[in-house]
């Protein structure tokens, strides 16, 4: 492939692409992503029992920060003026689902963003619950973490 077929490659290296002749629109992105736990584990969660503290307000509020990062994080990545960010959790047997919904007014989309969120709050989940979840190897058999991905991405002229 030649460097002009490369968004992000050019014949001096790489490059940030510009998005400045774009049009400034409303653009959201939901994400969603799903970790697996022991039953024990979500019950935990649910009666607040985790040492460590809350496990779901903590994993919020890191998905909040890791959307507001996510171009410090992803090479090439813009920053975005991120005007909302909503974290849910949807609690199951065995299982956390997490969805990130962002927003914000800009010239690229948000999609990224939302699925940094969802990763960083899936990881922050594992790392609360990790003292738990171990087997008595220090293994981790029933915690995975799966199904990251984008659910809707939007735009709409403002």
């Amino acid at each position: 492939m030649s460097g002009d077929q490369f968004t992000h490659l050019t014949e001096k290296g790489v490059h940030m692409v510009e998005v400045g002749e774009k049009s400034t629109i409303k653009r959201s992105a939901i994400a969603s992503g799903t970790i697996n736990l022991k039953e024990e584990t979500i019950n935990l969660i649910q009666n607040q029992e985790i040492k460590k503290g809350n496990v779901l307000t903590t994993a919020q509020i890191a998905a909040i920060g890791a959307v507001k990062n996510t171009s410090n994080l992803i090479p090439l990545c813009h920053p975005l003026p991120v005007t909302g960010i909503e974290v849910e959790f949807e609690l199951e047997k065995t299982s956390i689902h997490v969805v990130v919904n962002v927003t914000c007014t800009g010239q690229t989309g948000v999609e990224m963003e939302a699925i940094t969120g969802v990763s960083v709050a899936l990881l922050t989940i594992w790392d609360m619950v990790k003292s738990v979840e171990k087997d008595t190897d220090g293994q981790y058999p029933d915690t995975h973490i799966s199904d990251i991905r984008v659910l809707k991405k939007e735009k709409k002229e403002i």
